[in-house]
């Protein structure tokens, strides 16, 4: 695993950035595999500047995305359909036939887990970014999931649903399970980026980073990977050099 620690969280976009547009121009059709929440605003403001400025072309890129809530129509505004569109599609010019990501309104959940495992077994990704959860989750795959797991359904542990309230109106409006892509399928990714933001995610990079290769720490598996690189702010990396 390759570390790289940064001043700060702007800093931390910026170096982000550097790494995904480098994908993008080396292959002008590399299938980009993205996240959601705060960690990565950084980084898409970045790129949807460099678009602007540069006019770097995403005609031809693809994407999937890691997870939905189950139970939100795309059109809701905490949905990760309506999210990606909001701070990163949009300002790409990214047509909606080229992205992907889980129905989270889907009646057959099962069904919808196996339409997404087929997809992706048929989309390899050029690069996989990902933020790092508080307790060491890596999309939604929470303590315990198994290292082979595929598209599934999850109960979100609770320190995930009070870390996500922020961005909704009340706790109690958080959805309680999502569709999330499996470890094994990040695993799969040709490069893996992961970004880690702030002294409350600093616990969860020293197990990721030093620790053991555990299920219990999901984003342990990370240091199995032949190409991963962690972005991380002083905040975030502040136990590393202990």
């Amino acid at each position: 695993m390759k570390i790289i620690i940064t001043k700060d969280y702007e800093e931390l976009s910026a170096k982000a950035a550097e790494i995904m547009l480098e994908v993008v121009r080396k292959n002008p059709r590399a299938v980009l595999g993205l996240a959601t929440g705060t960690t990565p605003l950084g980084l898409y403001a970045n790129m949807i500047a460099d678009h602007k400025e540069n006019g770097t072309d995403y005609s031809g890129i693809r994407t999937a995305n890691l997870d939905e809530y189950k139970g939100l129509p795309k059109t809701h505004d905490q949905s990760y359909a309506y999210f990606m569109r909001k701070n990163l599609f949009d300002g790409l010019g990214i047509a909606p036939e080229s992205t992907n990501i889980e129905n989270g309104m889907a009646e057959d959940a099962a069904a919808e887990c196996a339409r997404y495992d087929a997809l992706l077994e048929a989309l390899p990704r050029d690069i996989q970014l990902l933020g790092l959860g508080s307790n060491g989750h890596i999309a939604f795959n929470e303590p315990g999931t198994p290292f082979g797991s595929g598209t599934h359904v999850v109960t979100l542990a609770e320190s995930t649903v009070k870390d996500n309230a922020r961005l909704f109106k009340d706790i109690s409006e958080v959805p309680r399970q999502a569709f999330t892509m499996g470890i094994r399928q990040i695993m799969q990714a040709k490069k893996v980026l992961i970004l880690a933001s702030g002294a409350n995610k600093a616990e969860a990079v020293c197990k990721m980073v030093k620790g053991d290769v555990t299920e219990s720490v999901p984003a342990s598996v990370l240091q199995l990977h032949p190409d991963c690189v962690l972005i991380a702010d002083e905040a975030a990396a502040k136990l590393l050099g202990e």
